[in-house]
């Protein structure tokens, strides 16, 4: 366990006192971002019941494609270096905003100058019978991970079935795939991924999983998890049908961590309201990641984006404030981006807004599906459905994000998009977008990559001669 260095009652009565309640991306960002700015002249002290890590990364060892170090996000030496306190193991049992003080399930009581609650979200438990059955669980955290696989532990294709075809199932869904398992998907919904795309762009999504072998049960929802005489697993569905299965991943949705400030006053809708400084209602009390519902692009409401792009960006916003400079966030953009068994699927912004007009390319045979929605000549919102190579290989998907990022109006560059939608390269460069993004920085300054490594290994990553093509371009 990290621990700071020995300091006088005096020097520790001087010190501004942080507080970080997590050990994801939102509360690493922080650390960096606070050390950053102090270089050290504060105590922090990191509380999280597991260790710090990525909860992106657990679909890669699911995969097999990472052991499970490659998921962690820090190590001993990672914060001794960065002298922070670690408490891990352990759980927040209040905060006390007022007092400024934190008590510990197992009795400690923290004082703070400044607290950072990035505690996340937890899956949702549906109310149906069976979901406690061994082999019954979400896929959400390191030891949800480990128990799936001890229970696929000598079976050559485990029978899966998924219940909940949003945007977090899929990606469990895909690394199982990779494993080639037996896979079966429930969705109460008449479509798959109903909060990421459209009907049209999901009956193409449906059509490849049919191809892929995935069976897709939409429009119904599961009545009952039951045992079998062999410990396997039945799963009878409301439209009457059965599905025999080994594991069973409950992917029904998420909600925020609250619990913990359960009375403290803090403000709360979904998750923890918070400006665009990640402040509560008390100024020196900060939220951030999926616990926090904070400021969006193209909108005036604050919402919740449990994506990690985001709880990246409101770590190292919230870090910079906590440490005294004043950083105002410009808002989240909503995005997810999705492999789907070998089709990739995004969806940005306003993807489903009624009211846009919309430019829309469509060959379900092909399995391509590209929807542009405008306000006024303003892009504001994007479907993308497609393989790798029809996608322009991600590209067009990176530049449109950029477009929406950066809230460029594209002026005349709209209807050549309307007439071309396959030729986003075009348009961006024309319209400046990646000199915006070149120019624009989260805290005023450039950034930095993340200062822990796995056994401090370190990337090769040459500069690509390719890039000057899209910053350099005069328009």
């Amino acid at each position: 366990m990290g621990r700071i260095r020995t300091v006088t009652r005096e020097e520790l009565h001087k010190m501004t006192q942080h507080i970080i309640i997590g050990g994801g991306p939102a509360a690493t960002n922080a650390v960096e971002t606070i050390r950053s700015i102090d270089g050290g002249q504060s105590q922090i002290t990191l509380i999280s019941d597991e260790p710090a890590h990525s909860r992106m990364a657990l679909p890669y060892w699911l995969a097999g494609n990472i052991p499970e170090q490659h998921t962690h996000t820090g190590d001993d030496a990672y914060f001794e270096r960065l002298k922070v306190e670690t408490r891990f193991g352990q759980r927040v049992a209040s905060v006390d905003p007022a007092g400024r003080v934190v008590k510990l399930a197992g009795g400690d009581t923290l004082s703070f100058d400044n607290l950072l609650i990035a505690t996340g979200a937890s899956p949702v438990q549906p109310p149906i019978s069976g979901t406690d059955l061994p082999g019954v669980q979400p896929m959400w955290s390191l030891e949800h991970t480990r128990r799936v696989l001890e229970a696929a532990a000598g079976m050559e294709s485990p029978r899966v079935v998924l219940v909940g075809a949003g945007f977090i199932g899929f990606i469990v869904l895909n690394a199982m795939f990779k494993r080639g398992w037996t896979l079966a998907v429930v969705e109460r919904e008449a479509q798959i991924l109903p909060r990421m795309l459209d009907s049209d762009a999901a009956r193409i999504v449906q059509s490849w999983l049919d191809s892929q072998g995935v069976a897709v049960h939409a429009g119904t929802s599961v009545q009952e998890i039951s045992a079998a005489a062999d410990g396997s697993k039945i799963v009878r569905l409301e439209n009457g049908e059965e599905i025999a299965a080994d594991i069973v991943i409950i992917a029904t949705g998420i909600q925020a961590n609250l619990d913990l400030i359960a009375g403290a006053g803090i403000e709360t809708d979904e998750a923890i309201l918070v400006n665009d400084q990640m402040q509560t209602n008390f100024a020196h009390v900060y939220a951030a990641g999926d616990v926090a519902q904070g400021p969006v692009k193209f909108s005036d409401r604050r919402e919740v984006h449990a994506i990690q792009p985001t709880a990246v960006d409101h770590g190292r916003v919230a870090g910079a404030n906590m440490a005294g400079q004043e950083v105002h966030y410009s808002g989240s953009l909503l995005m997810n981006v999705v492999d789907v068994c070998g089709l990739q699927s995004a969806s940005f912004g306003n993807w489903d807004d009624a009211s846009a007009e919309a430019t829309t390319i469509s060959n379900p045979a092909g399995r391509v599906y590209r929807k542009l929605l405008w306000t006024g000549d303003q892009l504001t919102g994007a479907i993308f459905c497609g393989r790798a190579n029809d996608m322009g290989m991600l590209t067009d998907v990176g530049m449109v994000k950029g477009i929406l990022q950066t809230q460029t109006p594209l002026g005349p560059w709209k209807e050549y998009l309307q007439e071309n939608p396959f030729d986003i390269r075009r348009a961006y460069i024309a319209a400046g977008v990646a000199q915006k993004l070149v120019s624009t920085t989260l805290l005023g300054r450039p950034s930095q990559p993340r200062g822990y490594r796995f056994q401090d290994a370190q990337p090769e990553l040459p500069a690509n001669p390719a890039h000057a093509v899209y910053v350099g371009t005069k328009s």
